[in-house]
């Protein structure tokens, strides 16, 4: 049974830490195992605050002052994301796995990391047979070009089944039936209804039932400016609200009658809201707001004389998936939202051997050794560091913002932490930081006759990928701190700039003001641009002067010294190159990380 008493729900002011807003004032109540509960109301009644607060799902901005119990103990946060479920309004899915492959997913991270394998099958195929999906096992949730995807109802039941995994002591669903068609409405309170009835808690929020679904509740809880209005059954709602003196017409739907009575009762001609307190206070003191007052206090006295240990027996019970059992799962659904995205991966690989063509054929005979082949060099360079920049760079900073929603939900379930997300999101994009600068440098490399030895080919392929990862890991850091693209492009395109600027081939780098020399520490154009110039110029002598005016350069070292580059400064570039990529990811995975714990 899930109890509360006491309960207060207080909205933060972020800025001043101070209390803005009051939500729920001071409520009780009860939702007994085996009965469907729903909580109704007006828009900002506190339904959702209510049970959020039930659930221990508040946010960081949202304070919850009261007791709140299951079968007795006290309901930490832990117990209850252990031993509840909680199904959101808002369906969140990767869309480019199927359902078998989520539902797989989702035991892996939630169920007992001791239970076999066999035994999750059973588990999954018995849970997509309860919920109508056996059929659809192999189909995938959404955003697949030949219309083959789940409707909104089977999205409903599919987060459903998800959140029946564990087999939860409480259940709550947060407008379960919102956006659904009379019959996937239907559907899902049925399978509520199912599951009540094995001696289950469910509590759930709707907005305006249809009459059928209305009936099918065994109590209600009505809310109006976040005080209770009425506890009980729809029968006795309906026979107080009648001796208040608002009597339900015949054939109207008694959910519509009693939520627009409370809307209307808030909205009184004064706006003083008399009447809405007047039924919150008539409330108080009638018969069935007595009985949930005998209950809380039967059931407090039971708990003083037999107290519960539940906490430390259930944590010895259950044990959780290991650390790299999960980071194996999050590697796993990573790789299949990029082989499945064709925008993630294939188009952009088709877009680096398109360009590296084009620009290999525009560089063809135009680099030898002598002074308008200096030219050509540095140009084929400055392709091979901003085409392996910016691009990248650039597509990265939705990644983020566009999983973060998620990201928070599973992570506030406590399925995962932060870490392991974030490690296994960035190596199931290590393939393709692999193969795409890859393909880029060789075609431009070969095509525009750059250096021929395999040792110069080689170098510039590692340098080439060092120079997207990095971008890449910069990306990321810009996208785990600014909460949009657009702000996060905001930022980026000026620190490009600064970036681009003092990489080499625009100013000498000995000519930079005093306090801009402080950008070449971690300027990794700079570096990946000086180590490339080093591979081509190296060891090069008598450089041919045919065709300019003296003075030219006929030396290697004089073509690097024209930059302010130094031949001994490979490694040292590559050094640094990568604890930049290092100091990147861990600053995105700090900012993110405390992202999540903010929300």
């Amino acid at each position: 049974m899930l109890s509360w008493q006491n309960l207060s729900v207080y909205a933060m002011d972020r800025n001043r830490r101070t209390i803005s807003k009051q939500l729920i004032s001071n409520v009780r109540g009860i939702v007994r195992p085996g009965e469907l509960t729903a909580i109704l109301g007006g828009s900002g009644a506190g339904k959702s605050s209510l049970m959020t607060a039930l659930a221990c799902r508040t946010g960081s901005d949202v304070v919850v002052h009261g007791d709140v119990r299951v079968d007795g103990a006290s309901a930490t946060s832990s117990y209850m994301r252990r031993h509840s479920g909680f199904m959101y309004q808002e369906d969140m899915f990767i869309e480019t796995m199927t359902v078998l492959e989520h539902i797989w997913f989702m035991a892996r991270m939630k169920l007992d990391g001791r239970m076999h394998v066999s035994s999750i099958r059973l588990k999954i195929d018995r849970l997509l047979r309860d919920v109508g999906l056996t059929e659809r096992r192999d189909i995938r949730i959404g955003g697949s070009d030949d219309g083959k995807v789940l409707s909104g109802g089977e999205k409903k039941r599919l987060a459903f089944a998800t959140e029946l995994l564990t087999d939860p002591e409480v259940l709550f669903l947060d407008e379960p039936t919102t956006g659904q068609d009379a019959h996937s409405a239907g559907v899902i309170v049925s399978h509520m209804m199912s599951f009540a009835s094995r001696n289950r808690t469910i509590l759930c929020t709707i907005h305006q039932p249809s009459s059928v679904i209305f009936d099918s509740f065994h109590r209600i809880i009505l809310l109006a400016g976040g005080r209770v209005a009425f506890a009980g059954t729809a029968t006795q709602a309906i026979q107080f609200f009648s001796n208040q003196g608002f009597e339900c017409p015949r054939n109207y739907n008694p959910a519509d009658f009693l939520v627009a009575t409370l809307a209307i009762a808030s909205g009184d001609a004064d706006g003083s809201g008399r009447i809405e307190q007047k039924i919150c206070d008539a409330y108080l003191t009638s018969g069935v707001c007595n009985e949930i007052d005998v209950t809380l206090q039967r059931e407090i006295d039971t708990i003083r004389l037999r107290p519960t240990k539940r906490d430390i027996c259930e944590s010895r019970s259950f044990k959780e998936s290991r650390c790299w059992l999960q980071l194996y799962w999050l590697i796993h659904r990573g790789f299949l939202q990029v082989l499945r995205d064709p925008s993630v991966q294939f188009i952009r690989i088709l877009q680096k051997i398109s360009v590296a063509t084009v620009a290999g054929l525009c560089f063809i005979g135009a680099i030898d050794f002598d002074q308008l082949g200096i030219q050509a060099v540095e140009g084929v360079i400055y392709l091979l560091v901003c085409e392996n920049t910016f691009s990248p760079m650039y597509a990265i900073l939705a990644l983020i913002p566009q999983e973060f929603p998620l990201l928070v939900r599973e992570y506030k379930a406590g399925m995962y932490p932060v870490h392991l997300y974030y490690v296994a999101r960035m190596i199931s994009l290590i393939p393709g930081l692999l193969v795409e600068p890859m393909l880029f440098a060789t075609i431009i490399y070969w095509l525009a006759g750059l250096r021929p030895t395999m040792d110069a080919f080689g170098s510039t392929i590692l340098v080439v990928i060092f120079t997207m990862n990095i971008s890449i890991a910069c990306g990321c850091f810009f996208s785990a701190v600014y909460e949009s693209v657009p702000l996060a492009m905001a930022y980026l395109v000026p620190f490009d700039y600064i970036l681009m600027i003092t990489m080499g081939p625009f100013i000498r780098l000995s000519s930079l003001p005093v306090y801009m020399r402080w950008v070449r520490y971690f300027s990794w154009l700079l570096h990946s641009t000086e180590a490339l110039t080093i591979v081509q110029w190296k060891g090069v002598h008598n450089i041919s002067c045919e065709t300019v005016e003296l003075p030219c350069l006929t030396e290697g070292t004089e073509v690097l010294d024209r930059y302010d580059f130094d031949e001994r400064n490979f490694w040292p570039d590559i050094i640094i190159m990568a604890v930049i990529y290092v100091v990147f990811h861990l600053l995105a995975y700090v900012f993110l990380w405390k992202r999540c714990k903010s929300k």
